[in-house]
């Protein structure tokens, strides 16, 4: 069976940034399983895992533009650390949830100096040209409830609690 619209597909991957660095990677895990279609992986990768069937092994390079998108510097804010009520020791690298005219988003915070906190409402990969290489292990038929939810069921997929 090809990787098609309605069906799961699984696979294992190794993400790597442009220097080569290791990003992330589903060794020693379950593979990663997703709904194809419905938008559950990032559209640069989802393409090339189109047509693909089991045991394909492919090495896919997606730009950032269709990975996690462009930097936006607009998203890079300079707040008063008092913005930040009931947290006494602001650190870079934290994260916290921020309301916005776009919804909730995750900010990082990237620099505090004295009294001023910057936050970076960027995804951590944006902007950033990634490789993936990836090794299909299983490629099936969607079951109903899948579709109706759109993501995959299972191991290495979404778990309802």
């Amino acid at each position: 069976m090809n990787i098609s619209e309605n069906c799961v597909a699984s696979f294992h991957y190794t993400l790597t940034d442009g220097t080569g660095k290791v990003l992330d990677s589903s060794e020693g895990h379950e593979p990663l399983s997703y709904l194809h279609g419905a938008g559950n992986i990032i559209p640069g990768l989802e393409d090339a895992l189109v047509g693909k069937v089991v045991g394909d092994k492919l090495n896919v390079s997606v730009n950032a533009a269709e990975a996690y998108g462009l930097r936006d510097d607009s998203l890079v804010q300079e707040l008063p650390s008092n913005m930040f009520s009931g947290i006494d020791n602001i650190e870079v690298g934290m994260e916290f949830h921020a309301e916005t005219e776009q919804g909730l988003q995750v900010v990082t915070v990237t620099k505090v100096e004295g009294d001023q906190v910057t936050i970076d409402g960027n995804h951590p990969l944006a902007g950033v040209d990634l490789t993936f290489d990836v090794e299909i292990t299983e490629v099936r038929a969607a079951t109903e409830e899948e579709l109706n939810h759109g993501h995959a069921h299972g191991a290495g997929g979404h778990h309802h609690h």
